[in-house]
């Protein structure tokens, strides 16, 4: 677990699972496959096994002694819906969550429909906790059938991640969606992000009332092209009646 991290939208890592395969044109220039790799071979290192999906169960309660609230992105160096990943060790994982609730937990996969499928087995009879958001990544308007898979799951918070941006996603059905981020690409191979992409999809979250928050335009670095859309961050958060949490400095939360 990590208690800082670089990226805006959360406060802290959580990686129960690290390692991944790709499954869609996002994938192609994985940041976190490219930090793995670097790694491959490095004796009693955490990523000696590079980007090979590994099950790390040391980690899975990690979450009950972080005392403090936080927001936490679940898995930022995996897909805890891989296929591989046994479905006893994501019931593990979701057992820490329903018990640390404390904290905020942020889920996000590409694996929409084995989403669908988990929650709806395990939430069979109300929505998922308010304190776990499920998420999707939608890179292009070709992958826009995973928000349907999302709005079909019994989840009570919902949030798009449409990140590395790599071609407009034109008319996106929101019903149910509760937050979108959106950023460029970044990285030695980094693909280019139009501003009307985003200026498209920040007005159809205007429009149905869904909290926008603007990552990075990307670039070589991540911070290469800063992150001003239109003369202003956009730093909006979803405003739940459960959430107590103060959200991160600068940050805007959608009334």
């Amino acid at each position: 677990m990590a208690d800082q991290t670089s990226i805006e939208w959360t406060d802290a890592t959580w990686n129960p699972v690290t390692g991944c395969t790709k499954i869609s044109p996002g994938c192609d220039n994985c940041y976190a496959e490219r930090f793995s790799e670097r790694f491959r071979g490095v004796a009693a290192h955490p990523f000696e096994a590079g980007f090979d999906l590994t099950l790390r169960p040391e980690r899975v309660e990690q979450p009950l002694s972080w005392k403090r609230p936080r927001m936490i992105f679940v898995n930022s160096m995996s897909d805890l819906f891989h296929k591989e990943i046994p479905t006893s060790f994501i019931d593990k994982v979701f057992d820490t969550m329903e018990r640390a609730d404390w904290h905020v937990f942020q889920v996000l996969t590409k694996r929409s429909s084995l989403l669908r499928r988990y929650i709806n087995q395990r939430y069979k009879n109300a929505p998922s906790p308010s304190h776990i958001w499920l998420g999707v990544s939608v890179e292009d308007a070709a992958r826009v059938s995973r928000v349907r898979h999302l709005q079909e799951a019994n989840v009570a918070v919902r949030f798009l991640s449409v990140e590395p941006m790599i071609g407009p996603i034109g008319r996106i059905d929101l019903q149910g969606i509760h937050w979108v981020i959106a950023g460029g690409e970044s990285g030695p191979k980094a693909r280019p992000i139009e501003e009307e992409w985003v200026c498209d999809l920040r007005n159809q979250c205007r429009a149905s009332g869904v909290a926008f928050f603007f990552k990075q335009w990307g670039g070589k670095t991540p911070k290469s092209g800063g992150r001003t859309l239109q003369g202003r961050e956009w730093n909006e958060f979803p405003r739940l009646r459960r959430q107590k949490r103060n959200f991160p400095a600068g940050s805007q939360t959608l009334r």
